[in-house]
């Protein structure tokens, strides 16, 4: 119970981020339980999130989600998203500063700022290149590899630094990994294969994604690996913007 305990704590880190807004939001949740007078203001606004925070954490809700959910390993975190920590932190400093209500926006509003980040400074920030938001490129790969509408849906190898935009843009486009590999840097055998080597061992490379059913490799071709996958019995389908997008013919339906 204790490690499932300290699993859900890391979690509920990683989503803070920094850690400051939580502890603001923390702050907020503490103060509106002892000054919101009106039961039902209080009861929507702090006991319902305080429940959900404190639920959180109790391993039985983890074990019981992870039981119901086929991916509820990967998806706990969700249940965050339940809390209204926006509006529990707006809340509290608008009866804060009741009285003062130019001081109080200031102040709350600094307080929020200083506890965030500058959301542009984020690499993952540039300029719209189409009505997705998302890079062409992705768009490009996705349009090669998508399934017709009477097909199933494929499974493919996406480096990281595309993975985080393939789902965005087409559903039926599966992955033996997501983009939380990379923060929470849990073990997946194709994953350790392509990505945390410097030359990736083709023969390795493929008995994890055939054991995953991956239908399409994508690698950028300066990626360095010790025989090509069209020796080991690939089929390159395409190249888009340096990217080779590579086909097992095992998959093939």
């Amino acid at each position: 119970m204790y490690g499932i305990f300290m699993e859900c704590w890391d979690i509920f880190k990683q989503y803070g981020g920094n850690g400051y807004l939580l502890a603001l939001f923390v702050a907020s949740l503490i103060y509106l339980l002892i000054a919101e007078k009106d039961n039902r203001k209080r009861l929507v606004i702090a006991v319902a999130p305080l429940m959900v925070l404190v639920g959180f954490f109790i391993p039985l809700t983890r074990k019981v989600y992870v039981r119901v959910l086929s991916d509820g390993g990967d998806t706990y975190y969700r249940l965050m998203w339940l809390i209204p920590i926006g509006a529990c932190i707006a809340y509290a400093g608008c009866k804060l500063f009741m009285n003062h209500k130019r001081i109080g926006l200031v102040a709350v509003s600094a307080a929020i700022i200083l506890c965030g980040s500058l959301v542009y400074k984020n690499e993952n920030m540039f300029k719209a290149e189409n009505a997705y938001h998302i890079p062409q490129l992705v768009v490009k790969i996705c349009d090669v590899i998508r399934p017709e509408e009477t097909e199933p849906r494929v499974r493919a190898v996406f480096p990281s630094e595309l993975l985080q935009y393939v789902r965005q843009y087409d559903t039926n486009i599966l992955m033996p990994y997501g983009r939380d590999i990379i923060h929470w840097n849990y073990y997946n055998a194709v994953h350790e294969a392509f990505e945390n080597t410097e030359v990736i061992n083709a023969e390795e490379l493929l008995e994890a994604t055939r054991q995953a059913q991956c239908r399409y490799i994508v690698m950028h071709e300066s990626k360095e690996i010790d025989v090509s996958l069209e020796e080991m019995g690939l089929t390159l389908v395409d190249n888009v913007e340096g990217y080779n997008i590579y086909e097992d013919a095992e998959y093939v339906q």
